[in-house]
């Protein structure tokens, strides 16, 4: 068998602890060794030697060595060299050699003499090919270079995961030098590291062979035990050349600035993200409760873990000053989220109540103020001043509540009330920035909340002028039983109105009108309307000619229009006249419980004038019902009117039911949260009279 291919012995590890694996080094030079007796002669010739030479062991053995490796014009130097060391001089350096297939190598020698157990004299020879030698060399002071001159952490361990080198970089990373270190456990030196996931990682790495990369480690070191540092590390598989592992290497890079740079810059980010959402979340509707509600939503959990948003009630009332005479103030809390922390619930104000708070409080100090309050750490004695009592201090500190800001609202120089934030462990502490963030939204939110403000008391005001007019129930019409319904738009009140006139002779005016517009205006034009309808009704003035005078109010009014639908019931008669002035058709319900809409003359709305109105009369006889009725019955924003229509058509279908249970019914089924004002008037004949045909 050639030697090349004769299979290699590996040694283990023994008890002791002694190595008995090859060395890689030597496997790389392959060290070719033969020795010459005193004339030259090979007498000993390794496997390598004939690797290095080309010729096998029984030609090399007994032939001159100068002979056999050196081309002629050598020999004489050679024979120099070959006496000076049998004389005891050692001999190194480069040398040419001619091999067996003719070719010429530069080897590297080293020649030794030495004497045998009978004292003769004998050379050692040691050779390896020039470039191979030339190339470790190259290669070994790079990676010294490499290892002591990076300014990247460079860590060698053993396959027991102890330190078997370090390089000055990391000795500096460390704060330790590499002899506190070698043979020593990461534990032991470095114990405020995460440990478990660096020797978690170096046993995947030597178990596996694959290369864990960008691993991001945090923690301290005795270099710097005051301050937490992030560290990129990097793990390798150290092997052999016969691949057998060695041990692990780790390379280290302080990212700890590029870390905070790049957490700053994701904050950033966030932050406005955090105020894009709030321009898009706060203030989509006018209701004082829901853009409280809103804001705290926005800010919870990306910025606290505690919100409330407070309002001082002399805000809602209008009443006194924001802090009274002994430095308190009285808040209402509008929107309030803790999660699922049942201490922190527990310990807020409860939505809506009223709360008085004296001036030590910082809730009334951030008002009093007008400034925002920041306090990154929460020790006992403010917690008491954030608190609502001890109990609830108590509450907040199980909650794990640790730091705290308020900000007040602000908008056009008045001072509105609060957000207060809380954060619990294990969020950070609140800082600079994050005071930075909850001001700027606490700004664009205080807005919204004064327009809701603003907009309630208007509402308010419009709510109570517009119900002051409207009728009270009717009362003494013989012959028609009456069932009515008014409901305010949830949002903004408008200028819907009804009203039941009785008239001589036992008849009975019935009108329904919507005057176009919202707020306090459309309930000023309605009142004027409803008054003016009811003189007109009492002049006894049939239904198209009274809308006429209401039309000339109208015009009279500016830039105003209105819808009415006006019906006058006989039931002496058992007839009905209706006149419409662009209103929706009103329905009649015939004895027989079939329902339709009244089909009258096309007529343009109040105020637009100069265009005449025009009546229809309609048989009415006993059981007969008369719906009329607002658009903001039938209309939504999720169906278009005729599914309303329709609707309202199937309900009132049952012409049997009771005049209230109608209205109840229609209501319940159509709208249950207005978007605009609803009116809806229902009466039902019962009157024994005289039918007579209407007129063509």
């Amino acid at each position: 068998m050639d030697d090349d291919e004769s299979p290699d012995l590996v040694g283990g590890r023994d008890g002791d602890g002694i190595s008995a694996a090859p060395g890689g080094l030597l496997d790389l030079l392959r060290v070719a060794a033969f020795v010459l007796d005193e004339e030259g002669r090979v007498v000993m010739w390794s496997p390598e030697a004939e690797r290095l030479f080309g010729y096998p062991a029984e030609e090399a053995l007994g032939s001159l060595g100068g002979r056999l490796l050196v081309a002629k014009e050598n020999l004489a130097l050679v024979q120099g060299l070959f006496d000076q060391v049998r004389e005891g001089a050692s001999w190194a350096g480069v040398f040419p050699v001619l091999r067996k297939d003719g070719t010429t190598r530069a080897a590297e020698f080293r020649h030794i003499r030495l004497h045998d157990v009978h004292g003769a004299l004998h050379v050692l020879g040691l050779a390896a090919d020039a470039e191979t030698v030339r190339t470790l060399e190259t290669d070994l002071a790079l990676s010294h270079s490499l290892i002591n001159q990076s300014p990247v952490g460079m860590a060698l361990f053993d396959t027991d995961l102890r330190w078997l080198r370090i390089n000055p970089a990391l000795e500096r990373i460390n704060g330790l030098s590499g002899e506190e270190m070698l043979g020593r456990r990461l534990q032991e030196m470095m114990p405020a590291v995460d440990v478990r996931s660096v020797e978690n990682a170096l046993r995947h790495v030597v178990r596996t062979g694959e290369p864990l990369l960008d691993q991001m480690t945090r923690g301290r070191t005795p270099a710097d035990p005051d301050h937490d540092h992030v560290w990129s590390v990097s793990y390798y598989r150290v092997e052999g050349p016969r691949g057998h592992p060695l041990g692990m290497a780790a390379s280290i890079v302080d990212v700890t600035e590029r870390h905070r740079a790049g957490v700053e810059v994701a904050e950033a980010r966030e932050r406005l993200a955090v105020i894009a959402d709030a321009g898009a979340r706060i203030g989509t509707t006018l209701d004082l409760q829901q853009t409280a509600q809103e804001l705290a939503e926005v800010v919870m959990p990306r910025l606290a873990d505690f919100v409330a948003v407070d309002v001082l009630d002399s805000v809602l009332t209008g009443t006194a000053a924001p802090v009274r005479s002994d430095g308190s103030a009285r808040f209402r809390a509008l929107a309030v989220i803790t999660g699922d922390n049942r201490e922190a619930a527990a310990a807020a104000d409860r939505v809506g109540e009223l709360a008085s708070y004296g001036p030590a409080r910082l809730i009334t100090q951030c008002v009093r103020e007008a400034r925002p309050i920041l306090l990154p750490r929460i020790d006992d004695a403010m917690m008491r001043r954030i608190a609502r009592n001890e109990e609830a201090a108590a509450l907040l500190r199980r909650a794990g509540a640790h730091s705290y800001i308020a900000v007040p609202l602000v908008a056009r120089g008045d001072v509105l009330g609060t957000l207060s934030l809380l954060r619990a462990h294990p969020s950070r502490p609140f800082e600079e920035e994050d005071l930075t963030l909850a001001v700027e939204l606490a700004s664009r939110a205080a807005i919204s909340v004064d327009n809701a403000r603003l907009y309630s008391r208007e509402r308010g005001a419009a709510l109570t002028l517009q119900r002051s007019l409207l009728p009270a129930p009717p009362t003494g019409c013989s012959g028609v039983d009456i069932a009515s319904r008014y409901l305010p738009a949830v949002s903004e009140v408008g200028g819907d109105w009804f009203d039941v006139l009785p008239l001589r002779q036992d008849r009975v005016g019935l009108i329904v009108g919507d005057v176009m517009g919202k707020g306090v205006r459309a309930a000023a034009v309605m009142g004027q309307l409803r008054t003016a309808t009811r003189a007109f009704a009492r002049l006894g003035l049939p239904p198209a000619r009274l809308l006429s005078y209401l039309d000339e109010i109208v015009s009279s009014l500016g830039d105003t229009l209105a819808t009415c639908v006006y019906a006058v019931c006989d039931p002496a008669r058992q007839l009905v006249e209706f006149a419409s002035a662009g209103h929706l058709p009103p329905v009649m319900v015939g004895p027989d419980g079939r329902a339709a809409f009244v089909d009258l003359p096309i007529a343009v709305p109040l105020g637009v004038g100069g265009v005449p109105f025009a009546a229809r009369l309609r048989p009415m006889p006993p059981g007969t019902t008369v719906a009329l009725f607002t658009d903001g019955l039938v209309e939504s924003r999720q169906e278009s009117l005729d599914i309303g229509l329709s609707t309202l058509l199937g309900l009132l279908g049952d012409g049997h039911r009771p005049l209230e249970n109608m209205c109840d019914a229609v209501l319940e089924a159509l709208h249950r949260m207005p978007q605009d004002d609803v009116a809806l008037l229902l009466a039902r004949s019962h009157g024994t009279g005289t039918t007579e045909p209407p007129p063509e």
